[in-house]
């Protein structure tokens, strides 16, 4: 009896909703709104006789009523493309601008999903996408001005952090995350750039710019053979984003340190180099840390992005020679590079890093401990090498 009477529920459904599709094409939408709600009366759960049932509401003129009943589908399945993006759509039409940028939003990114979208679909689209585009220009308008009241009174932190708020909270940043091809400590701050205050040796670095970029010319002059490429993958290998790179000198390296071995003639031939990096406090890993290196890219060269093995160092960036049109992003923020500047960042973030210029771009990469280790977690994590004899290959 039950199959019975849903059968006869279903079909008196189906019969309600084509009585109100033909009252659509007669263009009576009074008609094709009762009819559309005894079809949802009869069968509730189809997310289609609402989306009619809106149709007609719409074409009735009674915007509040489209939306109430949009909501309805929407509370059926939030991923309903078309109650989504009539939603959007109602919200911008009847002037409410901020929940219409969050309707918009959602319908533009369930389109993403969309493979073989119907015609006209992608005009409706544009009309979404510049309305976010104008809502994302005014409101970031209004939050620049805040945030310019701000700035002279906040710190390092707070001013990275309050304005990466600011750029996320309208939809002008993305934030990242941690993504370890190796090891993963847990619980430390996603930090893309760290700040200054924890690395108060950087200023010795820097003030030895001039010695280590002589050191290094002195190596590049000679051609010597311990510049090799960068990437180097194995014979078979599949075809990657690496792919481009491997064995190749567009990017190549000159390691001073590498997995915690020195190169021993590379310091030899760098001898300030050396005995500064004998003082900086590098990373300590036995076999595994420190690394130092000297990072040559060539003109019209770039470096895919991506993330490195471990959130438990600190990779430090010292600029030595830098032509104009380079850069380097990290996350969401993009730098320069300025000779003789350092700066340090997790490499366990997304980041990638190019040379649009005529000349070479020469850097010192250098590996230090994250910042927010303490240093007993310092001390464990050494440990778990040595006890569990974990390789922690570089990228």
């Amino acid at each position: 009896m039950a199959d019975t009477t849903d059968q006869a529920r279903l079909a008196a459904a189906r019969e309600a909703n084509a009585e109100g599709m033909a009252a659509l094409r007669a263009g009576n939408a009074a008609l094709a709104v009762e009819a559309f709600r005894r079809a949802t009366a009869h069968d509730p759960l189809a997310g289609a006789l609402w989306r009619n049932l809106a149709h007609a509401l719409r074409d009735s003129g009674d915007d509040k009523g489209e939306l109430a009943i949009l909501n309805q589908a929407l509370d059926l399945d939030r991923t309903d493309f078309v109650a989504q993006l009539r939603k959007a759509q109602n919200l911008q039409r009847i002037g409410d601008e901020e929940e219409a940028l969050s309707a918009w939003t959602g319908a533009l990114q369930l389109a993403l999903g969309i493979e073989n979208p119907v015609p006209g679909l992608d005009a409706e689209l544009q009309i979404g996408r510049d309305f976010v585009a104008e809502m994302q220009r005014r409101i970031g308008t209004d939050a620049d001005l805040a945030y310019a009241e701000l700035d002279p009174v906040l710190d390092e932190t707070e001013r990275r952090r309050v304005r990466a708020f600011y750029d996320h909270s309208i939809g002008r940043r993305r934030v990242y995350f941690n993504e370890c091809a190796g090891l993963y400590y847990p619980f430390l701050p996603a930090d893309e750039y760290f700040d200054f205050k924890h690395f108060p040796w950087l200023a010795e670095l820097e003030a030895a710019t001039d010695d280590i970029r002589a050191e290094l010319h002195g190596l590049l002059e000679e051609g010597n053979p311990a510049i090799i490429p960068y990437v180097q993958m194995e014979p078979g290998a599949p075809q990657n984003k690496w792919s481009p790179l491997s064995h190749n000198y567009d990017w190549s390296a000159c390691f001073l340190y590498e997995y915690g071995q020195p190169n021993q003639p590379v310091l030899e031939r760098c001898p300030k180099t050396a005995a500064l990096l004998k003082r900086l406090p590098l990373q300590q890993i036995p076999g595994k840390a420190p690394n130092a290196f000297f990072s040559m890219l060539k003109p019209h060269s770039a470096i895919p992005a991506h993330t490195g093995v471990t959130n438990t160092r600190a990779i430090v960036h010292l600029a030595l020679d830098v032509p104009p049109d380079c850069g380097f992003r990290v996350g969401g923020e993009t730098r320069p590079w300025v000779e003789g500047k350092a700066f340090a960042f997790d490499d366990s973030i997304d980041h990638e890093a190019w040379n649009n210029s005529d000349q070479r771009r020469h850097i010192l990469i250098i590996d230090t401990w994250n910042p927010h280790l303490t240093t007993a977690e310092q001390q464990a994590i050494v440990r778990y090498f040595e006890a569990t004899g974990r390789s922690l290959a570089r990228p």
